[in-house]
C-alpha cells in the first residue's frame, strides 16, 4: 500500500481528535528562560539557494570533523517536496559529507534496500550526480540501540540504522513542512522517526506498543504518546552525538511547505509562500521558531499559512516541543539572529 494510503486512513482515525483553531498563537513569550538565562540562538537567512544553505552552516561556528552524515530525506516520490540535489550538493562537498537516510517502515517506494536504492538514483543522489561518496542507507546491515534516558519513556531504546555509530558529526539536514500525523515535520521529525530502522519507526508510532513495522497503524490511537516518543528519541541520538567528541548540527529548510510531507507522493500544493532557512545547535529552539514564523505570519493573497497552521494544531503538533522540553533536549525561548546584510 502507498504511503498516502496509510495517511489516509490516519486521518480519518484522527478526524476531531483535537480542536482547530483559525489562528495559532506562539508561546515562546511565555515560557522560562533556560539555565543562566543563556538563550540558544538561531540563525536564519531569507537567501533560500545553495549559497544561502552554506552560509547558514557556516554561521553555525561549528565546524564539521572525522567523518561526516548529512540526514536528508530522499522523498516518496518525484512530485514530493525533499530538497533536491543541486541545492544541498555544495555543502555536502564543504564538509565532505555522506548523505544518509534510512528505509521507511510503510510499504512505498522506499521500504526495501533494493527499492530505495533505485530512488536514489532517481533521484541524483549518486556520486555520478557530483557528490562525494554514495548515499549510505542506516539501516541496509541492520539496527543498533541507543539509550533512552529521560524520565518515564515509552521505550527503553531509539532503533536506529546500525551505521549511525560510524559518524562522528551529523548536519540534520530538514524540510520544514507539514505532516499528515505529527501535524508538522522538522529537525525533530527528521532525526526520531528520520534516522529509525523500520522496527524503530514502528515503536515511535505505536508508542512503544508494537515492533511490527507492517502493523503500527493499528496502535496510533495515543497521538500524545506518538508524538512524545519522537521527542524522546531525538533526544537520544542528540545525546550519542555529543558523547566522546562527536556532534550534530541542524538546519530546517522553509521552502515548499505543503500540509504535506515528503513521505507523501502526491502532496498538496504549497498555501504559503517560501520563509527561508534557518539553524541552530539547539532542535527545540530551531523548530519553535519556525513554528512562530508560520503562526504568525500575516497572510495575504496568494500567502497563507492558515491551512499549515490548522493541520499542526489538529494534530496537536506542538506537543512535541512542550515534551522535548521538559526531558531536556531543548530551549523554546531562544535569540533569532538574521545573518543576511
Amino acid at each position: 500500500m502507498k504511503c498516502i494510503a496509510y495517511l489516509l486512513t490516519f486521518a480519518l482515525l484522527l478526524c476531531g481528535c483535537f480542536a482547530t483553531d483559525e489562528r495559532g498563537v506562539t508561546l515562546n513569550d511565555s515560557m522560562p528562560d533556560p539555565p543562566q538565562g543563556q538563550l540558544p540562538k538561531v540563525y536564519m537567512t531569507k537567501d533560500i539557494s545553495a549559497e544561502g544553505l552554506v552560509a547558514i552552516y557556516e554561521a553555525l561556528q561549528v565546524p564539521a570533523h572525522g567523518k561526516v552524515a548529512v540526514k536528508i530525506s530522499t522523498g516518496e516520490s518525484d512530485k514530493s517536496n525533499h530538497l533536491r540535489p543541486d541545492f544541498i550538493l555544495p555543502l555536502v562537498r564543504l564538509v565532505d559529507g555522506h548523505l544518509v537516510e534510512c528505509n521507511t517502515t510503510y510499504s512505498g517506494n522506499r521500504s526495501t534496500t533494493e527499492k530505495h536504492r533505485k530512488v536514489i538514483q532517481q533521484r541524483g543522489y549518486t556520486v555520478s550526480g557530483g557528490f562525494p561518496y554514495e548515499l549510505d542507507l542506516m539501516d541496509e546491515d541492520g539496527e543498533t540501540g541507543i539509550a533512552i534516558t529521560s524520565d518515564n519513556p515509552h521505550f527503553d531504546s531509539a532503533i536506529v540504522g546500525s551505521h549511525l555509530v560510524n559518524y562522528d558529526y551529523m548536519i540534520n539536514l530538514a524540510h520544514f513542512k507539514g505532516h499528515a500525523m505529527g501535524g508538522y515535520g522538522g529537525v525533530l521529525k527528521n532525526q526520531s522517526i528520520g534516522m529509525s530502522a523500520r522496527r524503530g519507526k514502528a515503536l515511535i508510532h505505536s508508542a512503544g506498543r508494537n515492533t511490527v513495522s507492517e502493523r503500527w497503524l493499528l496502535y496510533i490511537n495515543d497521538q500524545d504518546g506518538f508524538l512524545e516518543s519522537m521527542a524522546e528519541v531525538a533526544n537520544a541520538i542528540h545525546q550519542y552525538f555529543h558523547q566522546e567528541g562527536k556532534n550534530i548540527v541542524y538546519i530546517n529548510v522553509m521552502n515548499n511547505m505543503s500540509v504535506d510531507c515528503d513521505c507523501d507522493g502526491s502532496p498538496a500544493a504549497p498555501r504559503l509562500k517560501d520563509m527561508g532557512i534557518l539553524a541552530s545547535t539547539d532542535p527545540v529552539a530551531l523548530d519553535q521558531a519556525c513554528i512562530d514564523l508560520v503562526m504568525n505570519h500575516h497572510n495575504a493573497d496568494g500567502d497563507d499559512a492558515q491551512p499549515l497552521i490548522k493541520r499542526i494544531n489538529k494534530r496537536h503538533g506542538l506537543h512535541i516541543l512542550e515534551h522535548a522540553a521538559a526531558i531536556g533536549l531543548g530551549s523554546r525561548k531562544y535569540e533569532l539572529v538574521v545573518i543576511d546584510k
